[in-house]
């Protein structure tokens, strides 16, 4: 896979309605439902993560479009129905990814998705770590994962994120090239940075996806409640991320990184010192969006 020119690098965070960010990243006063519309002056992409928590209505996400300019990306995560099977705090392979269990909420997300027309991104399939007790080995996983991708209309991009480390291999890889679904690149606790993956092409499509997670606990108890400032200093790491970024972008049209408040402490800081890195210039923050006292609040990002 060749690229001519240098491949799009967006930049973004896993959530916009961190309620602790207003007089920092929100101007002071700025109303939960005019977050998105302010997210939006700074950075051009966000990851939804309250999908994953539930399946938002055609309504909820026609309403993100609207507070969103024409060129602004929102990607998102599947429900955790589907690749969890169900809310308990252990998967249940019984349920997850089979059509006939989980095929209505998908199809209810799918549909709600559609709703953001262009600006829909890629579609996260984020799994847990499994245990042995869910699935033996990788090879039962990856067969279902594989007649599940095969079922996924073609019109939106796919993305997988697994976190068993030891399923990171040219198997997975192989079945992500044929659904032409990128391989999600992943920095937390408990699997490898994605610049030390070296036993298999990370690049499965003509797009990468990454999320930097970074360890939950640690600035769980570092944060003490409050997003709105950095905790742990993870300048190393991101030099690597910038290294890495830099040279997959000559292999793929568009790059979509997004930064948890858990990696360090503040997203939006993370989002500003990996664009010094690799030469993203961020848009110039606008003045406070318009309140429309008609639309429906987004979803809370958890």
């Amino acid at each position: 896979m060749n690229v001519l020119s240098p491949g799009e690098i967006l930049l973004g965070t896993s959530s916009w309605s961190e309620p602790t960010w207003e007089g920092v990243f929100y101007p002071a006063g700025t109303r939960p439902a005019d977050y998105l519309s302010h997210y939006a002056t700074r950075f051009r992409t966000v990851e939804v993560d309250a999908t994953y928590y539930r399946v938002p209505d055609r309504r909820m996400t026609a309403a993100w479009a609207r507070r969103t300019p024409a060129d602004f990306v929102l990607s998102a995560k599947f429900t955790r129905t589907i690749v969890h099977g169900g809310d308990a705090e252990t998967p249940d392979p019984s349920k997850l990814l089979k059509r006939d269990v989980v095929g209505r909420d998908v199809d209810a997300f799918l549909d709600a998705m559609q709703e953001l027309g262009a600006k829909c991104g890629p579609l996260v399939l984020q799994f847990p770590r499994f245990a042995k007790k869910a699935f033996a080995g990788s090879t039962p996983f990856l067969e279902r994962l594989d007649a599940f991708l095969e079922t996924l209309p073609r019109g939106f991009r796919y993305a997988v994120e697994v976190r068993n480390r030891e399923w990171l291999t040219e198997e997975l890889a192989s079945i992500l090239r044929r659904h032409r679904a990128a391989l999600v690149l992943v920095e937390m606790k408990n699997m490898p940075h994605p610049a030390d993956v070296a036993k298999v092409d990370v690049v499965t499509t003509d797009f990468v996806y990454a999320r930097l997670i970074g360890d939950r606990r640690l600035t769980d108890v570092l944060s003490q409640g409050r997003w709105d400032r950095t905790t742990v200093d993870r300048s190393a790491n991101l030099e690597r991320w910038g290294q890495l970024l830099r040279a997959l972008r000559h292999r793929v049209p568009r790059l979509l990184v997004y930064a948890n408040n858990h990696y360090a402490g503040y997203a939006p800081t993370t989002v500003e010192k990996l664009a010094e890195l690799v030469g993203v210039a961020l848009p110039a923050a606008g003045a406070p969006p318009v309140r429309r006292d008609k639309e429906p609040d987004q979803l809370r990002l958890l």
